[in-house]
This record gives structure tokens, sequence and C-alpha cells, in this order.
């Protein structure tokens, strides 16, 4: 197999470029001027590993895949087009009315108290370009009043006058009824011809959303259509980059839902959140090979921290409210959690709190990125203070490729943070790292206490290029923190092991067993007529990218509730179809055993009967996952791999060390380095503090844990 695999991050854009049975690594500089810039610079770094041009090695490659954060810059930075929305006569002001809680969308906790301050965000639509036209479907989907063309063009003409260049259409139950709404897509395209210059992208709601729920449904279309001009742009010249060097493969994007599918097959909104997702769903399939049924993901960045969690060897934690950015979307998204914690993370004095020390969410990001960089960047970051204090070595970062200039990061530090606080510098950049490690730590804690877990049952995995120099700092509770030798690129890793899936979501509220009687009711034949429906859309899409219908697994997994209940619970079903009675006490039982270990089993409410409110249909096409080597174990002693030693400041010792180096590549499987001591990646360290160890298991991965703990390898 020969594959290529990118994450393009704030800071750094990664690669794994998968060669038969080796896997191969290479980073660079993200350009946010222009990614393209940057994903060919990584993949020109990749293919140096072979010792042959591009263009001789992508006519070889068969597949490439891509997690891209360009819907999340582009809604950061408010850069798309002047939409126009058309919605039912009576509902313009739907979306901007919102949800009752909408201005705390999307917003930090801490924010969120000071409600002095709250507002709604502004709209991504504004009211004078939003429009009703005279149409109405009801809930069954049959046409209370027919659509009227003419009121249409006259409203087309009015958003297209006032400046629209794209065009979002919502109507009332249009997933069940989807006819009003590609009769206005066909208007659209009478009127203005997708081969004129002023091409108008059209998005319809029910084929981004088949959901109910006007709101969420609405917003999915608008943030589609609101992006799909820019990732357009962007990914047009990626592919353009690989088919000018001789690629002929599928390009694959990151889903939100844990899969991917080609770039001609995606929506604008799901590929939102792609990098923190693909670190999940590695740590998924990489912690079965290693027979961890728990693990926190925990991803470093040069601009966040990203923490996912796969309990019992599974993923299926899914986004109770979805939020993009500020509004709650209605397609599925696994759940992670972001916060403005990574190596570009400003730290700053906050003169309002009388002085205290902060640091984030702010970043100085690639550019002009953290001061040692010295590319004009003048505020201290995490960066800053790991150079400072000896941690990260100036000439070895980034592989020897970027030297660094500790002299500026050292007045960055003592100017903006030492002397204010009237410590010393040393001081300076120890709180700085200790007070970003608080807040990872703090992000964990919360993610695993909410979710009704204990941190001593789980794994910590820690990726990315800051993952493996601040984990000692934020694992906390966590015994244990696993470091792979791919950390630096691992979300690219993780999307190497992803399998290709769709996701295909249908509401259908039925009865499924009947109050107080508790008898089964489900209709079956309009059951699996919905499912048969999906499938045959499944087949479809994917024999469109060249996949076979025989490669294709189906899975189904159902929203349920008890009736007296709000909490929709999303379960497993044991069975594709409902054929008999069996089957469907089969999807109950699973329906109730989820409902009881999520909610409690004190709320299972029999007797007010279960009800299905919605279907959803995972098509999958598996992919070879990478085998883990296992080697015989060494001595303890590392000295074979030790480098040098440089001073470093260890805060438990309270002064700097003379500290021993040590090369990761050339630790063998069963070596101890026993802190305080620092062992170097290519593209990141390890920071091994005073009272923790690091020892190398039979698979070569990295265990940080406590001193003196047996060898469990």
């Amino acid at each position: 197999m020969k594959a290529i695999d990118i994450d393009v991050g704030g800071t750094f854009t990664d690669l794994v470029l998968t060669w038969d049975d080796v896997r191969y690594v290479a980073k660079a500089p993200t350009t946010p001027y222009d990614l393209s810039v940057g994903f060919l610079d990584v993949l020109t770094a990749g293919a140096e590993q072979l010792g042959r041009p591009l263009d001789q090695v992508l006519p070889e490659v068969e597949i490439v895949r891509y997690s891209t954060t360009v819907a999340m810059n582009r809604l950061i930075e408010r850069k798309g087009p002047r939409l126009g929305l058309i919605t039912t006569e009576g509902h313009e002001d739907a979306i901007l009315i919102g949800r009752g809680a909408q201005w705390t969308d999307g917003t930090r906790i801490s924010e969120r108290r000071n409600l002095s301050v709250q507002a709604k965000p502004a709209p991504l639509v504004e009211r004078d370009m939003i429009v009703g036209v005279g149409e109405r479907v009801d809930s069954t989907g049959r046409v209370l009043r027919a659509l009227d063309d003419d009121d249409v063009r006259a409203k087309l003409r009015h958003l297209v006058d006032n400046g629209a260049r794209a065009i979002a259409v919502s109507l009332l139950w249009s997933f069940v009824n989807p006819d009003h709404e590609r009769r206005i897509r066909k208007i659209i395209r009478e009127e203005y011809k997708g081969y004129h210059v002023g091409y108008l992208p059209v998005v319809l709601s029910h084929e981004v959303v088949g959901k109910v729920g006007e709101y969420e449904r609405t917003m999915t279309a608008v943030l589609d259509a609101y992006l799909q001009t820019s990732i357009k742009f962007e990914l047009e010249s990626t592919w353009d980059q690989l088919r000018a060097n001789g690629y002929r493969g599928t390009f694959l994007l990151t889903h939100n839902t844990g899969g991917s599918g080609e770039i001609f097959k995606t929506t604008a909104s799901r590929t939102f959140n792609g990098g923190p997702v693909s670190g999940l769903m590695g740590s998924f399939h990489i912690g079965q090979a290693l027979g961890y049924r728990n693990v926190i993901a925990s991803d470093v960045g040069g601009t966040s921290f990203d923490v996912g969690m796969v309990v019992d060897a599974s993923v299926r934690s899914y986004e109770f409210r979805p939020i993009i950015d500020r509004w709650m979307v209605g397609i599925s998204m696994l759940q992670t959690t972001t916060m403005g914690a990574g190596g570009g993370s400003i730290a700053w004095i906050n003169d309002l709190l009388g002085g205290r020390l902060e640091v984030g969410p702010r970043s100085a990001g690639s550019y002009p990125g953290p001061v040692c960089y010295d590319l004009g960047g003048t505020e201290p970051t995490v960066t800053d203070a790991d150079v400072v204090l000896g941690y990260i070595a100036p000439d070895g970062y980034f592989g020897g490729k970027m030297p660094l200039d500790r002299d500026k990061a050292v007045e960055a530090v003592r100017t903006k943070i030492a002397e204010p606080l009237g410590v010393s510098v040393d001081e300076a950049a120890a709180l700085i790292r200790r007070i970003v490690e608080q807040n990872m730590a703090s992000a964990i804690k919360r993610e695993v206490h909410l979710r009704g877990y204990h941190p001593e049952d789980f794994a910590l995995f820690a990726f990315g290029g800051g993952g493996p120099t601040h984990v000692a700092g934020y694992r906390a509770d966590v015994p244990t923190a696993v470091i792979f030798p791919q950390a630096p690129v691992f979300s690219a890793l993780g999307s190497s092991v992803m399998d290709i899936m769709h996701v295909y979501e249908q509401s259908r509220r039925m009865p499924f067993m009947a109050p107080m009687t508790e008898q089964i009711v489900i209709d079956r034949d309009a059951f699996n007529g919905v499912v048969d429906e999906l499938m045959a859309k499944a087949r479809a899409d994917l024999e469109s990218e060249g996949l076979g219908a025989e490669e294709i697994v189906f899975s189904v997994e159902l929203d349920m509730l008890y009736g007296g209940l709000v909490h929709v619970k999303r379960v497993s079903s044991p069975v594709l179809r409902i054929e008999s009675e069996d089957d469907a006490r089969l999807v109950y039982d699973a329906f109730e055993k989820e409902f009881s270990e999520a909610f409690s089993p004190h709320v299972v409410n029999k007797p007010g009967g279960a009800y299905l409110d919605g279907i959803v249909l995972k098509a999958t096409v598996v992919t070879e996952k990478m085998a883990l080597p296992v080697h015989d174990l060494q001595p303890a002693d590392p000295t074979a791999a030790r480098t040098g030693s440089r001073e470093a400041y260890w805060p438990e010792l309270g002064k700097r060390a003379e500290t021993e180096v040590f090369a990761f590549d050339s630790l063998q499987p069963g070596n101890t380095v026993t802190g305080p001591g620092i062992v170097e990646m290519e593209f990141s360290t390890i920071v091994v503090p005073p009272g923790q160890q690091l020892r190398i298991d039979q698979h070569g991965l990295g265990i940080l844990e406590d001193a003196g703990k047996d060898d469990q390898s």
C-alpha cells in the first residue's frame, strides 16, 4: 500500500507517507496565505526521504487523505461570501431568534459567567438577505401550499441585486418532502447558469441534514454555503498541485463523524475539526492494537490543545449539542474538546485581574510565531519558555532545520513576564509552563469526570509537536502516558488507519414499544424502507468513488428515547434490518442497556414506552491497519542512547541542573530514562522531570509514568 496522509494544523502541516511496509514522516510550516504552498512543501519533504523527486513518487501513490482546518480558519476570520437565504414565508427570523440559550453556543465557560457582555454572534446572513417564499409542506410531507415560482424568481433577483454570492435554501419539513427545495434550485439554475462567470453555489438543507430541527438544519445549510467557496478555492489549489505532479488516485477528506470521503462527496461543514478527529480515530485503532480499552487522546499543537476519549473500546460518543463556531448544527460530530493552549500560546499579564499571569488563548501561530523563531514575534509563548528552560535545544528544533534564537526568547520573557512579576527569568518561564499544563490537565479532568469516569482507568496518548514536551505536567491523575515515535504527526498517522466511511441520517419518529403493555409495535416495513433507501444512496456514493459494493460494510445506529423523557440516546443496532419480533427485541435490549449506562438504570421508563427518533446508517470500507512490531526487551540502562547533556531548570529542584540528553530513536525496548532527563525526537522533545521515568516498551513506544514502577511490558 502506498498512501499519503496530511494534517494541516495552525502552525505546521504534517505528513505520513506509507510506502509498502515503511512509514516516513515530515513536517513543514503551515502557510495560511495559501495552504497549498505548505502542502507542496511537506509533500516534497516526504519524497526526499525516498530519495526521489515528487513527480516520480505521486504516480505510484494510491490514495491521499487530508485533514483540513480551512473551515475553522475561515469562520474565525469571517471571510466568507455575502449569503442569501431562502426559507418558508413567515419563518424569515427563525435563525436570528435561534435557540433560547444561543448566546452561550461556542463560548468558554468563563465567558458565559459574565452575562453582562454576552451577545448573540453577528449572523452569517444579514436580515435583509433572508427572504421567505410562498410554499408550505406539513410534517407528513403533504403539500399545503404549492410553491409560487414567480415569487421565487422575484425574491431571488432581490438577493442577487443585493450582493448574494451563494444561496442556502431551507424550507419547513423539506427533509420529508424535498420537491420544493429541488424546484427552487432548478429555478436558480434557470436564472443563473452554472457556466456563467457569476456562478451561484446553491446548498439545499435536506441534502446536508435529513433531520428534524429547523434551526439546526438551516444553520448547517448556511454554514455549508458560507464555507463552500473558500474551501473549494483552497482544495482546488491543493488538488491542482497533486495532479500537476502526476497523482491520479483518490483525494479523501476527513469527516468529523470519524470517517472520510472523497472531495466530490464531502460537504464543507463535515470537514470542520478534521485534525482532532483524525487523532481520536488513530487513538481508537492503535489503542485496540495495544489492548487499551480506555484512552484519552491529547494533541498539543502550535495553537490548540485537543482532547478526545475512547471509552470501552468505542468512540461512539457524539456531541449532544454539536456546535460549529457559534452555531448549533444538525450533523453528527464526534465529541472532542479544543482549547487555546499550545506551543504558540502567548503568555501575558492580565492587569484587570491584579497582574495575574495568563497563557492563551491567543496564539502566535506559524507567522510570526514564537519570539525564538526570529520572524517578527515579540510576545513570549510556551515554546519560548521551553527554550529558556533548556528543554528544547535551539539548534535541534524541527529536525535542526529551524535554528532558534534563545537570547531573544530570554529577553521577551524577562521584559514581558519576569520583571512585571518580580521573579527570575527561569521562574517566569517555569510559571508559563505550569499554567498552560494546569489548563490542559483541567480540560482532561473536566472531560473525564463530567462523563462519569475516573482518570486512573485510562491511558493517555500524548501527541502533537508539544504533547511529549508537556505531558509530564498535564497527565495529572492518569497513571500512564504513551508517546509514539510518530507523535509529532500523529493526527496524520491517525488518518492513515481510518476507514473510509459515509454517514447518512434521517429523522423518522416511530413508536417502538407501546406504553404500559411494553409490546413491540415498530412498523418493520417503514423502518426497513428507510434503511434500504439510505443504503441505496450509500452504494451510489461509494461506487462513484471507485469502491465496489462488495467492500462496503453497513451498520445502523438509532436515536431512541423513552416516553415522558427528553433524553435521546444513540444506540448501536445489533441488526441492520428488523425482520422479526426477535430482531426488534434485540434492538430494544441494546437501547435499554446503553441508556442505563449513560443516564442510570433508575431513569429507564419502560411504562412510558420507547420511541425511535432517527436512523443513522454508516457505510464503511475498512482500510488496512498498521501492525505494531514486537521486540525483545533489553536492560534498563539507556547509556548507549545518550547524546550529551545540557543545563536545564527544574522547578522540582528549584534550580538549574546538568541534565542528560538521549536520542529517542537510539533507545532500545526495555531502556528506562529516570528524570530529570531530556529525550529528543526528530520533531519534538520528551521532558522527563524528577520523580517520573520514561521506559521503552516492547513495541518501541515511550511509556511515561511515576519513577520506580515495575516494568509491565
